[in-house]
């Protein structure tokens, strides 16, 4: 043992180690242990733990990378919240409207920007009932779905389905009554509009989120192009409505400002 621990200290300082783990480990322990536990040479994360990353998701800006569950939590509190306080705020007009004929709402800024025709028409109440009442029982859910999450609680796929499902109705709504805002009555609800600000990102971040989860199965490489481009798709959805507004109004306003 002794001529080995001389060879051992003539061939180098790495070495050196080894005997000296030899020296301390006692008959039983093997060479092949003493090495190993000399060189230990495991790669560690950033945060000093040995959990596995994926090398790519490190490279990637945080808005790309996949979304977590309190990350999903807070976007349904924050865009669940917004569309709540905004039919609220509808729905109160529209119980103002109906107690005296006369009364302004406060949504009713110009021409242009008036919910008073939106809320009057046949359009306004699907249902049978004022549509402000279908997300002041809507958006509450949605709330709650994310205070869940931020618990760290998973939910069974059923439920993350049926969110995508009032998502995508909510979504066809909006879709509709864009369309009768711009096309028939000419005229933009500045509180509806907020709605859909709302709705469109809702749909968009469950759609996203239920596709990352395998909730919706889609090939890999339109799971990670959805995952990894949320942030930009959800800006072209806007960029779509915008336009969409501007195609068809745009000329009545232009005419608008220069008769002023």
């Amino acid at each position: 043992m002794t001529a080995c621990q001389a060879t051992v200290r003539v061939d180098g300082y790495g070495m050196a180690a080894v005997t000296a783990g030899l020296e301390t480990a006692g008959p039983t322990r093997t060479w092949e242990n003493a090495v190993n536990a000399a060189n230990d040479t495991r790669p560690e994360t950033p945060d000093g733990h040995d959990d596995d990353l994926d090398p790519d998701d490190l490279d990637l800006p945080v808005a790309n990378r996949d979304m977590s569950g309190p990350a999903m939590g807070w976007l349904l509190i924050a865009f669940g919240l917004v569309g709540f306080v905004a039919s609220i705020a509808l729905a109160i007009e529209k119980f103002l409207k109906l107690s005296n004929p006369n009364h302004v709402a406060s949504c009713s800024i110009n021409i242009f920007l008036d919910c008073a025709d939106a809320m009057a028409s046949w359009q306004g109440a699907l249902l049978g009932f004022p549509n402000p009442f279908i997300g002041v029982a809507a958006f509450p859910v949605v709330v709650t779905t994310g205070v869940v999450l931020l618990l760290g609680v998973t939910l069974p796929r059923w439920y993350w389905l049926c969110l995508f499902a009032g998502t995508v109705a909510a979504l066809g709504l909006v879709i509709f009554l864009i369309y009768t805002s711009v096309s028939v009555l000419g005229k933009l609800c500045p509180y509806c509009m907020v709605v859909w600000a709302a709705v469109i990102p809702l749909f968009w971040f469950t759609l996203v989120y239920a596709v990352q989860e395998r909730v919706i199965t889609v090939s890999d490489g339109l799971r990670s192009a959805l995952v990894r481009n949320r942030v930009v798709l959800l800006v072209g959805l806007y960029a779509v409505v915008v336009a969409w507004v501007l195609i068809v109004m745009g000329p009545a306003i232009a005419d608008h400002i220069r008769m002023s």
